[in-house]
């Protein structure tokens, strides 16, 4: 039986003090992902030990690729070139994680092999369509269940996808980078314009492992004609798990908090953009180049914040920090309107139901629309019992809300913040939430 674990937060305190979050999602896996097809021997430092990462770690043991480690964020990974995976000898089971299951789906459809790709209930919900039918017109063979979903039955097509021009109907980085992990093994050029820029974590990785990629505004083209030469990375704090403190410290008077060595590349700072824009008070300091990836020092204090019309080019830019940007606009005088989101409704939950739901039992008058919410701010947030509903940054978002809450939270469901942020209690309770968590 699994277990559930459930949140109880007292209201009040603030953020106090200094720390390192752990190292980006994003980053994480696409390590492993290029570090196991480079030549040569890829050192990680600030790998992101949790369970969506180690699932795609496990899937390339599970190809032969000899990865040691993780032992405190550090791996060595013996890469076996773009050609070297073996077959699996089972289906290779990803847990909760999209990105693993959309990225490899691009991987594995060039390879000279078959391969089944499996996951939890939540990611088995999840659309692969997005994915499945661009790869299909490349000529990759992918099965999937009849709503779209996986498990996703691979034949592998080493030597036969064609490169293709394509044209992306809504902005989806998964999405992107399993087309040029698929443009690897193809014939020809392949491309992808997107209709609004999101995070090149794909792209900059490519080239810092010497692979080229063409760039010309929003089109990005690949071939197969290049190769992966093994390099160092060391993988910066993910800005989404930065997202929490730099909500938590604009919102609880007192704050007063500097997270270290956060990666602010610009595909993903729409979190500071937006909050500096609702007159949150955060300066980025130290800023540097790290393996191709900027990286800065955020320092963050108190201020009240005012709602705004969040401005739609910075939607993509900030989408898996709305739900805690949710909790900012609850606290915040005036109005705050989010439109342009429709993609939140296909997360790891309905994030936008679910926010709304979650909020109105906190006494937040929050109005669920198609495509994103109206929050009137200002009213005090009070107590209640939320429901996760399994989402991670869901459960996340309510704990921060405890800090300007009137009465205890209780969160429901939240063993998946283990897939995402391991140390996320230890952290807020050294910095000043009080939250415990409660195993049944």
């Amino acid at each position: 039986m699994t277990k559930t674990i459930t949140f109880k937060v007292n209201p009040g305190g603030n953020l106090q003090g200094e720390t390192r979050v752990p190292g980006d999602k994003s980053m994480s896996h696409r390590s492993i992902m290029l570090g196991s097809l480079a030549e040569g021997v890829t050192h990680v430092k600030g790998f992101l030990e949790a369970e969506d990462a180690l699932a795609t770690l496990q899937a390339f043991r599970d190809m032969g690729v000899r990865i040691e480690g993780p032992v405190n964020g550090e791996l060595t990974i013996h890469g076996v070139g773009k050609h070297g995976l073996k077959a699996p000898k089972n289906e290779l089971y990803l847990g909760n994680s999209g990105t693993s299951m959309r990225l490899l789906s691009g991987l594995l459809a060039g390879q000279p092999f078959n391969t089944v790709l499996t996951g939890d209930k939540s990611l088995s919900g999840r659309p692969m369509k997005r994915v499945t039918e661009p790869l299909a017109m490349m000529g990759a063979e992918i099965k999937t269940t009849e709503r779209g979903t996986a498990p996703l039955h691979i034949t592998g097509k080493a030597g036969q996808l064609k490169g293709i021009d394509y044209v992306m109907p809504m902005a989806s980085a998964q999405v992107k980078s399993c087309l040029m992990l698929a443009g690897m093994y193809a014939q020809g050029e392949t491309s992808v314009t997107e209709p609004a820029p999101t995070r090149d974590h794909t792209e900059r990785m490519l080239s810092g492992f010497g692979y080229p990629v063409r760039k010309q505004g929003n089109k990005i083209t690949i071939n197969a004609e290049g190769k992966l030469t093994a390099s160092d990375i060391d993988v910066p704090s993910d800005i989404s798990s930065a997202a929490f403190f730099l909500v938590g410290a604009s919102i609880a008077p007192g704050s007063d908090l500097t997270l270290k060595h956060v990666g602010i590349n610009p595909t993903r700072t729409g979190v500071i953009d937006i909050l500096k824009l609702m007159g949150a008070h955060i300066e980025i300091l130290n800023e540097r180049l790290v393996g191709g990836e900027p990286v800065a020092d955020l320092h963050v204090v108190y201020s009240p914040l005012k709602g705004i019309d969040i401005p739609e080019e910075l939607v993509p830019l900030a989408i898996d920090e709305f739900p805690v940007l949710f909790v900012a606009a609850a606290c915040a005088e005036g109005q705050t309107r989010l439109s342009g989101a429709e993609e939140l409704r296909v997360k790891e939950s309905d994030r936008i139901q679910v926010m709304a739901d979650g909020l109105k039992i906190l006494g937040v008058d929050a109005q669920p629309t198609a495509d994103g919410m109206i929050i009137q701010g200002g009213g005090k947030i009070g107590g209640g019992v939320v429901d996760s509903h399994g989402d991670h940054r869901i459960a996340m978002s309510f704990s921060i809300a405890g800090l300007r809450a009137g009465a205890p939270i209780t969160i429901l469901d939240c063993a998946n913040v283990n897939t995402s942020f391991r140390e996320f209690k230890q952290l807020v309770t050294s910095l000043g939430l009080d939250l415990v968590s409660e195993e049944s």
